[in-house]
């Protein structure tokens, strides 16, 4: 993808927001109605830095720490959902390569992600084992100069566009992930439509036919990636999508605010009806609780503390719930109005319905969560 030249060197939530409200959040319902994002608006995002800042000015990102991608990520998921389902994924990618890549990838590879002229894509779904690592069918067969790929997956969010794909497949050895270009041999590509929510995120099945690989095809070594690449790709796909919910929430409280401000019953604004600020107030309530676990979240991963998987954890869980809930609530306060075309809320409750889901589903999360009650419980004693 050709970029424009890049605008600015500095990406927070302040530069963000600003070019959200610019450029993705007054055009979000028509992204929704096209089922897709417009490259004009992929190529301003690269000039502006956006696709992957947190990697170093040599691989063309501005070294932005992960508590501040996570502001980023919550301003896009304020603006639409299906535009930060795409970062999501091109971090996972990016983030992958830098931490597990071969200097060869890399070189071949890491600036062009990181300057935003290659997109990437996550396929570990497909259509028999979903997200179950331990079902997957592809394949990757050894041969004497490389690999052979072979298999389906499903649901892959920005699939429609993507440059590269990082595909999970299992191998003699174990699950492993290998780097695979779009323009490969055997590369097939299916868009999928019709779908409830982030409509227009670009999903795509994408088939694998024979796809041949060099030696260089893996990402690190094969045999210990579905701990490794796997744990830690789904890790930063969670932080995104919690961040991105709470951006929801945060559209949710903007919308109805508004709403009730200018419209009345019975001579009243609804603004001031205690059942409306009931709402609101929850809504504000809970957008402050979610955006200070997802922060604690980027915290503990700038400063490498492994408490971060559970926080995240708990910050998707809690984002996306809260997410349903006041998206939810918001249609239920616009009427009428928030089940037609003419305002957002009705894509804030679809798109949060898939949050629910995504990058796993809140009843794995709440059982996940729960383990940190039990944990040395036979240690401490009866209390």
């Amino acid at each position: 993808m050709e970029t424009l030249e890049r605008e600015r060197t500095v990406v927070d939530r302040a530069s963000a927001r600003e070019f959200v409200d610019a450029h993705v959040a007054p055009f979000a319902c028509g992204f929704e109605r096209d089922g897709r994002i417009p490259e004009d608006l992929l190529r301003r995002m690269a000039a502006a830095g956006f696709w992957a800042p947190f990697l170093p000015e040599e691989l063309g990102g501005t070294g932005t720490d992960l508590a501040t991608l996570g502001e980023v990520h919550e301003e896009f998921g304020r603006g639409c959902s299906s535009v930060r389902s795409l970062l999501t994924v091109h971090t996972m990618v990016s983030w992958a390569l830098r931490r597990w890549g071969s200097p060869a990838q890399i070189e071949r590879y890491g600036e062009a992600l990181g300057r935003g002229e290659m997109l990437g894509a996550f396929c570990l779904t497909e259509p028999e084992a979903g997200s179950d690592a331990g079902g997957i069918r592809t394949t990757a067969e050894r041969t004497a100069d490389g690999w052979v790929l072979d298999g389906v997956k499903k649901w892959i969010t920005g699939g429609q566009r993507a440059d590269l794909f990082l595909v999970f497949a299992r191998t003699p050895e174990g699950v492993a992930a290998f780097l695979v270009p779009r323009t490969a041999p055997g590369v097939g590509v299916r868009p999928i439509t019709e779908i409830m929510g982030t409509r227009a995120s670009m999903l795509a099945e994408v088939t694998l036919d024979g796809v041949r690989l060099g030696e260089d095809g893996p990402l690190g070594p094969t045999g210990f990636t579905a701990g490794m690449v796997l744990a830690g790709t789904l890790d930063l796909g969670r932080y995104s999508v919690a961040a991105g919910s709470v951006g929801i929430v945060q559209a949710c409280v903007d919308a109805c605010a508004s709403y009730t401000t200018h419209r009345e019953v019975g001579g009243v604004p609804l603004r001031d009806l205690a059942l409306i600020q009931a709402k609101v107030s929850d809504m504000v309530t809970d957008v402050h609780a979610a955006r200070l676990l997802v922060a604690e979240a980027g915290r503990q991963k700038d400063a490498g503390d492994a408490s971060t998987i559970m926080t995240t954890w708990m910050a998707k869980y809690f984002a996306s719930t809260a997410a349903a809930r006041h998206a939810s609530e918001a249609v239920q306060v616009h009427g009428a109005n928030g089940c037609g075309p003419d305002y957002p809320v009705g894509r804030f409750y679809r798109d949060a319905k898939v949050m629910e889901i995504i990058e796993g589903s809140n009843e794995i999360q709440r059982t996940t969560i729960a383990d940190v009650a039990y944990r040395g419980v036979g240690s401490r004693g009866d209390r």
